[in-house]
C-alpha cells in the first residue's frame, strides 16, 4: 500500500524524496562551476611553453563562448527530442519545463558582451564609453556579433510560444552566424569551411541538448516502456550525429593543420592541445554512449541506460567548454 501526504500537509524537510532534489541542484551547481573553469583557467595551460601569444582576455571570452554554445544547445535539443517524442506512439503527454527562456538569456548576455569586445577592436572594453555599437556596422564581424545578439533576444521572445518554426529560426540565425564568423573571407574557401562548421554545431547542439532534454522527459514519464523507446529513438539519431560531427570534425582539423604537421601541431600549439583535449572527451563520451546503448538492449530494465547517459551529459558538458576555449585560442600557423 502507498502511503500519501494528507492535502494542506506542510512537506517534511527531511522527506527522502526532498533532500535528493536538493542533492541534485547541488551537483548540477558544482559541475556548472567546474565547467567554468575549464575556459578560465585552460587558456594559460594550452598556451604554456607554445611561445604564442593569446588575445586580451582570452579567459573570459573563453567563457563567453562555452556560455553561448550551451545556449544554443537548450533550445534546438528540446525541439529536436520534441518531434521524437510527438511522433512515438503512445507517448504521455506530460513534458518538463523549458528551459529556453533561461538559455536565451543567457545567451543573450554573453553575446552581448562578445559584441562589446569587437565593437573596440577585440579588446576588452573596461568602460562604457569604449564601447563603439555604430561602429559594428562598418565590420563584418560587427554585424555578425549584432545578428547574434537580435537572434537571442528574438528567441527569448519567441521560446513560449507554441509554433516550433517561431523557436527553431532565432537560434538557427545564431548558428549560421557562427559558422561565417569562425571563417572571415580572407581564409582559403572560406565557403567550405562556414559549411563544415554548420553541420558541426548543428549536429553537436542536436545531441548535446537532445539527450539532456530526453533525459529531462525521463523523469516526468512514469511510463517505462515509452521512456525507453524515446531513449532508444534518440540514440539511434544520435549514432548519425556522432557519425556527421566526427567526419566535419576531422574535416576542420585538416582545413586548420595540414596531415603532415596535425601530430606535431596537437602537441606544441595552444589550438592542438585544446583539439586533442576535445577529442580525448569525445572519445569518452562515444564510450559512456556505447555503454548506454548496450544496456537500453540487453539490461532487464532498459532505463537502467539512463546511469551512463547522465555521465554522457555531464561529459558533454566538459565538451561544450572546451569548444568555448578552442574558438578563442590563436590559431595554428598552416605549415606548407
Amino acid at each position: 500500500m502507498t502511503l500519501q501526504r494528507p492535502t494542506g500537509e506542510a512537506a517534511d524537510v527531511n522527506d527522502p524524496a526532498r533532500r535528493f532534489g536538493t542533492g541534485r541542484a547541488v551537483a548540477v551547481l558544482v559541475l556548472v562551476a567546474l565547467a567554468a573553469l575549464i575556459p578560465l583557467w585552460g587558456p594559460s595551460a594550452a598556451l604554456h611553453g607554445t611561445g604564442e601569444a593569446a588575445a586580451p582576455g582570452v579567459g573570459g571570452i573563453a567563457l563567453l563562448r562555452g556560455v553561448l554554445f550551451a545556449a544554443l544547445c537548450v533550445p534546438l535539443g528540446e525541439l529536436f527530442v520534441l518531434r521524437i517524442a510527438r511522433h512515438l506512439p503512445g507517448a504521455p503527454p506530460e513534458r518538463p519545463c523549458s528551459w529556453a527562456p533561461l538559455a536565451a538569456a543567457a545567451g543573450f548576455v554573453a553575446a552581448l558582451a562578445l559584441a562589446s569586445v569587437v565593437s573596440t577592436g577585440n579588446l576588452v572594453p573596461h568602460s562604457v564609453g569604449q564601447i563603439d555599437v555604430g561602429g559594428l556596422y562598418d565590420s563584418r564581424d560587427g554585424k555578425l556579433a549584432l545578428l547574434e545578439v537580435n537572434a537571442f533576444l528574438l528567441a527569448a521572445l519567441c521560446a513560449r510560444s507554441r509554433r516550433p518554426a517561431a523557436r527553431t529560426w532565432p537560434p538557427a540565425a545564431v548558428v549560421v552566424a557562427e559558422a561565417l564568423r569562425a571563417h572571415p573571407p580572407t581564409e582559403h574557401s572560406p565557403l567550405a569551411g562556414s559549411g563544415l562548421t554548420l553541420v558541426h554545431l548543428t549536429c553537436a547542439a542536436w545531441w548535446v541538448g537532445g539527450l539532456l532534454h530526453t533525459l529531462r522527459t525521463l523523469r516526468v514519464w512514469h511510463d517505462g516502456a515509452a521512456g525507453a523507446a524515446l531513449l532508444g529513438r534518440y540514440a539511434r539519431v544520435a549514432a548519425v550525429l556522432l557519425a556527421a560531427i566526427t567526419a566535419t570534425g576531422v574535416c576542420s582539423s585538416l582545413r586548420r593543420m595540414p596531415a603532415a604537421t596535425i601530430l606535431d601541431q596537437l602537441t606544441t600549439t595552444a589550438y592542438g592541445r585544446a583539439l586533442l583535449a576535445k577529442v580525448l572527451l569525445v572519445a569518452v563520451v562515444a564510450l559512456l554512449a556505447l555503454w548506454a546503448r548496450i544496456r537500453l538492449g540487453r539490461a532487464a530494465d532498459p532505463l537502467a541506460a539512463c546511469v551512463p547517459a547522465r555521465a554522457e551529459v555531464v561529459a558533454l558538458g566538459a565538451v561544450v567548454a572546451v569548444s568555448g576555449l578552442l574558438t578563442a585560442l590563436p590559431l595554428p600557423i598552416r605549415w606548407s
